[in-house]
């Protein structure tokens, strides 16, 4: 049976059902594999720059492998059991590699509480999805931070792991995840991982490159079909795109701040430390809560396009 099957009904239950909190949820795994293998490799290689390095890639490669392997093996043997079975089991398998509703949820839950006026719940709220500071922000710029995660995470927590699922079913969806996932765990440029992540984070922007490029593609189609500002979408993702430290994250920033005629990123702090970043968009207006909820709209049509493509593709071509 052509795993495509199993990814449509996955994506779909995403969208019913969101993604279930609980300890056994198989990306939670996943860190708990990151973890053991990164006290495993520190051990092996001397604590000197170049040790570090090859200690995280070492990490990269088992977790990697284990990753592939443990989800090819039991998708492989459900289907030996029973095809009805084994499809089921894909299909949850699938499920559990996209965020979609999640990123919704999370993001809605910053939403209502700026929408009654109570900004201390709206701060709390944000400061669950985001990695700044966030005792001493506005009502805009809490709503600005939603929208941004929903904008960047609309690549690497949607259209990418769907990306390589339509390529290759679950197990090539759970290798990208594992890439993902240690890039959120040890590709910081901290004392403790400026080394030892390196590999990690680089093997995450190779990954996400092509996935990065086509969400801006996907979710300027989508914000054509929501009647948004379509030529500006365009014009700040070509202006604006490689605004962020990463060659990826200002993708779909761009083109959702072109879009919605807002300006995204610029400076933060972080532990109490002002980073200095650029902006992204023009500001035309200031952001509002209304625009959480206008950039979860954009979110899920571009995923729509993007599972009828990659759908479509994989059926012309297997």
């Amino acid at each position: 049976m052509n795993f495509i099957y199993a990814v449509i009904v996955g994506f779909i239950l995403d969208l019913i059902l969101g993604d279930p909190q609980y300890a056994f949820h198989p990306i939670r795994f996943i860190g708990k594999l990151i973890e053991w293998s990164e006290k495993i490799t520190r051990k092996l290689f001397k604590k000197t720059e170049k040790g570090q390095i090859w200690a995280g890639a070492l990490t990269v490669v088992i977790v990697t492998s284990i990753t592939f392997s443990v989800v090819f093996a039991f998708i492989y043997f459900s289907y030996k059991l029973n095809i009805f079975f084994g499809f089921a089991v894909e299909s949850v398998v699938c499920y559990f590699a996209l965020a979609t509703k999640s990123l919704k949820t999370e993001s809605m839950k910053v939403y209502y509480p700026l929408e009654k006026g109570d900004t201390e719940a709206a701060r709390q709220a944000v400061s669950m999805i985001v990695g700044r500071d966030t005792a001493n922000l506005t009502d805009s710029e809490i709503a600005k931070a939603a929208v941004e995660t929903v904008a960047e995470n609309t690549s690497d927590g949607v259209i990418a792991p769907l990306f390589y699922l339509c390529i290759g079913g679950a197990p090539l969806g759970f290798l990208y995840k594992a890439f993902n996932t240690m890039d959120s765990m040890i590709a910081y440029k901290n004392e403790k991982y400026l080394y030892f992540g390196r590999v990690a984070a680089i093997c995450d922007d190779i990954v996400n490159y092509i996935p990065a490029r086509l969400s801006a593609i996907l979710m300027i189609t989508a914000s054509f079909i929501m009647r948004l500002d379509t030529k500006n979408a365009i014009k700040i993702f070509k202006r604006d795109r490689y605004n962020h430290a990463s060659p990826n994250s200002a993708q779909t920033e761009s083109v959702c701040a072109g879009a919605l005629n807002i300006q995204l990123a610029g400076d933060a702090y972080y532990f109490g430390v002002l980073h200095r970043k650029k902006t992204i968009g023009d500001k035309n207006r200031e952001i509002s809560f209304q625009d959480i909820k206008t950039v979860n709209n954009l979110m899920y049509i571009t995923a729509v396009i993007g599972l009828i493509i990659f759908s479509a593709l994989n059926l012309l071509i297997f």
